[in-house]
């Protein structure tokens, strides 16, 4: 199966680089809000105070619940939120976005878990990686209720591109799908585990993002499953 057939539900690991005009959640009084993972810990900014995203958001609701409610009106807008395709300043998203549209591609994210790539989402900064500092990261024992936007009763393939510290969450948020229907794309010697996953190997000597060049490769047909 090539990189351009047309049935394919690819997922794309989120990045940290976001958009520097990233619209924000707002407190009542209009405050920005950026979300991070441990907000106790993140530096003082004189424009924005820090959440998490499961945090009470003043409306009786938490913030995951709010954003959920202001999305069921994307045509209104007023907080300029991004959809999650174009949130990310990495050209990868983009093409993707091109070639599969909203029905077909997902991003998987460390703040908001398993969302649609047009769903309006607010500047974040959280991660699993190590290298992050203390307040951005996340960690497994940490209580999120992630998303997952994508139907569990899919019956289309559904591939995975991301690093090997995300897979965990990726095989979690889509555990319902049928046996046999998720691929992990990998590129380290030893292979990820990720249960009742097809796992395809993608050699390269790249390091760093690494699965942007493997999506782009599938994207354009030059690599399969």
């Amino acid at each position: 199966m090539t990189g351009n057939h047309p049935s394919v539900i690819i997922v794309m690991l989120c990045a940290g680089a976001k958009q520097p005009d990233a619209g924000h959640l707002c407190r009542p009084d209009g405050r920005k809000v950026m979300f991070v993972a441990r907000p106790e810990l993140a530096p003082p900014r004189p424009d924005c105070d820090y959440a998490r995203p499961d945090d009470p958001a003043g409306s009786g609701l938490s913030w995951r619940q709010d954003l959920l409610r202001y999305n069921q009106t994307p045509g209104d807008n007023p907080l300029g939120l991004l959809p999650a395709w174009q949130l990310y300043r990495r050209p990868i998203y983009q093409q993707l976005w091109r070639r599969y549209g909203p029905d077909d591609l997902y991003i998987l994210s460390a703040g908001w878990g398993l969302i649609r790539a047009d769903f309006l989402t607010p500047a974040y900064d959280i991660t699993f990686s190590s290298d992050a500092h203390r307040h951005q990261r996340r960690r497994w024992q940490d209580d999120y209720d992630d998303w997952c936007m994508l139907p569990s009763d899919t019956d289309r393939p559904v591939v995975f591109y991301g690093s090997k510290g995300y897979v965990r969450l990726f095989c979690k948020l889509t555990a319902g799908i049928a046996p046999g229907l998720r691929y992990v794309f990998y590129n380290a010697s030893e292979k990820p585990d990720a249960p009742e996953c097809q796992l395809v190997k993608f050699d390269t000597r790249q390091k760093t993002n690494w699965y942007h060049t493997t999506a782009r490769d599938f994207m354009n047909g030059r690599i399969g499953l």
